[in-house]
């Protein structure tokens, strides 16, 4: 079983990276987790830094989950990413983070989410950071 997690640092992105961890961890599954940005990485701050790289790796290793962490910087979106790693590793499931968003700004601003969950070729989990509405 193969499980893609997209992950940036955000409440949002730290529950779907843990849900992924234990999802995997469970079914001893390769958990692809999937940090992208469009452009420039130092400037963007859903990138993840060396030492949160660091930190995940740790994680990863302390879950004992089987895992690649991947940084592509190649100018498309981070539902790009997620969609085409799953459908480069066959995965089985995909993992993302939602937050809460006015309809105006579904509207004006697209949705990385819902393109992953519209587009997918496999099952989608989204979560929600605890305490979220």
């Amino acid at each position: 079983m193969t499980i893609v997690v997209g992950y940036i640092p955000t409440p949002e992105g730290h529950a779907a990276f843990q849900h992924a961890i234990r999802v995997a961890r469970k079914d001893e599954a390769l958990l692809v987790v999937i940090n992208s940005s469009r452009g420039e990485a130092a400037a963007d701050p859903r990138v993840l830094s060396e030492d949160q790289l660091g930190t995940a790796e740790q994680q990863l290793d302390a879950a004992g989950v089987e895992h690649l962490l991947l940084q592509p910087v190649r100018g498309r979106s981070a539902a790009d990413e997620v969609l085409a790693a799953a459908d480069e590793h066959r995965a089985d499931l995909i993992v993302i983070g939602l937050r809460r968003r006015t309809p105006v700004g579904k509207l004006l601003l697209g949705s990385n989410s819902q393109r992953i969950l519209l587009e997918a070729n496999c099952p989608v989990l989204a979560v929600k950071p605890d305490g979220a509405a």
